[in-house]
């Protein structure tokens, strides 16, 4: 289903792009490329053609800020999930996050824009689904009748399929999937985009075009980010961190709110009764242990007999060193919110193979408490506005 996409060669703004120079006169204008401000910008060859600042360019810019924000105007929140480290578990908690959220009643969108590496459609149990094109654009994937999908792997002929795409098919792809998908008539209380690792093309289009989307202002008159803001994730260890803090010097130069940190795999919880139990010196490195060294039963059935409240404790271990003040000291030095750990959960991964909703199947593991916590303080910096609410306001 390849000839359903279409391809951007190039994505212009009106704004500055994140990687120009202070002083910035935006590719539209008529001095861009020229002004004393561009040299040395790394656009400065691309606005001084004059190829933004056409009557053309000008024009085909405003019909995709009026398509981009039509498309988005019954979504009340944007959320991004980043982290400049890849294999932190953005899409677990993006996943995760998105199903708890609409396990609560909220209507949501999970958008999945890591082109390369979906990983959205098997976490929501929606692997090798379709979407329908309507009057009203694509129709994305439902996990449940308040969860909306949409992800590149539905218009893949083969779910092993390589994407080999340079960044202007993707910045394509991604337009596509904000312009033309129809999350429904009654619109968005969330929409979560989960994003591939790194600061690149995707990170820079993604908040470009929800910037044209969701044109907002601060109270001084200041332009305003059209993201509502961002959950950055890292693990604890600084391999993590330093890319991590590239995401969060991403996030303030392109004025995305970090709604906060989330410290994931913050060693493992696994409650004693799930444990098993092998014999001192036995090699596990390859094919596990021989049933001659497995004394689970001998173990759990002495602790039954002996010690019986030990079995509903939970046993814990770090897993990746902390690195000086760890994730909550970074978000200390770079003044965001905290949101907590989430510890490595084996019922958690269980839940993303299954596509199930984690907190809602397995309501008493380790992880559970955390990730309810998580979501708690999102609703509370992102609160939805109820419109019934809002009438009777209006009416009075």
């Amino acid at each position: 289903r390849y000839d359903t996409i279409r391809y951007d060669t190039m994505s212009s703004s009106g704004d500055a792009p994140s990687d120009a120079n202070d002083g910035c006169v935006g590719p539209t204008s008529q001095q861009a490329g020229k002004a004393s401000a561009c040299a040395g910008c790394p656009n400065q060859s691309a606005c001084s053609t004059g190829a933004f600042s056409s009557p053309a360019a000008v024009a085909a810019k405003q019909k995709e800020q009026s398509e981009l924000q039509t498309s988005l105007s019954n979504v009340s929140h944007v959320v991004l999930v980043l982290s400049g480290k890849g294999g932190v578990g953005k899409s677990t908690v993006s996943t995760q996050v998105a199903q708890s959220l609409s396990s609560r009643g909220y209507s949501v969108g999970l958008l999945d824009v890591d082109i390369c590496g979906p990983s959205i459609p098997r976490m929501s149990g929606v692997m090798g689904q379709n979407v329908h094109q309507s009057q009203q654009g694509w129709e994305p994937v439902y996990a449940n009748p308040n969860l909306a999908v949409m992800s590149i792997s539905f218009l893949l002929e083969e779910g092993d399929a390589a994407v080999v795409w340079r960044g202007p098919r993707k910045n394509g792809l991604i337009k596509q999937f904000l312009t033309e998908t129809d999350w429904g008539v009654g619109g968005l209380d969330y929409l979560i985009i989960d994003t591939p690792p790194g600061t690149s093309d995707e990170h820079i289009s993604i908040v470009q075009y929800l910037n044209d989307a969701r044109p907002m202002l601060t109270e001084d008159g200041n332009k305003k980010s059209g993201a509502s803001g961002a959950i950055v994730v890292t693990t604890p260890e600084e391999v993590s961190m330093a890319d991590v803090r590239k995401e969060l010097n991403f996030c303030k130069k392109t004025s995305v709110p970090v709604l906060g940190i989330v410290e994931n795999m913050s060693g493992l919880q696994v409650r004693v009764s799930d444990l098993s139990f092998h014999r001192e010196g036995t090699n596990l490195s390859e094919n596990g242990a021989s049933s001659a060294s497995d004394c689970t039963s001998d173990v759990l059935s002495l602790l039954r007999e002996k010690c019986p409240e030990v079995l509903s404790m939970v046993a814990s271990t770090e897993v990746f060193p902390t690195y000086g003040g760890g994730p909550k000291g970074m978000a200390e030095k770079f003044n965001v919110p905290y949101l907590g750990k989430l510890p490595l959960d084996t019922n958690l991964l269980k839940a993303c193979e299954e596509g199930a909703s984690f907190v809602d199947k397995y309501p008493s593991s380790p992880a559970t408490s955390p990730l309810n916590g998580i979501v708690d303080k999102l609703i509370l910096a992102l609160p939805v506005e109820d419109e019934e609410d809002g009438d009777e306001d209006m009416q009075d």
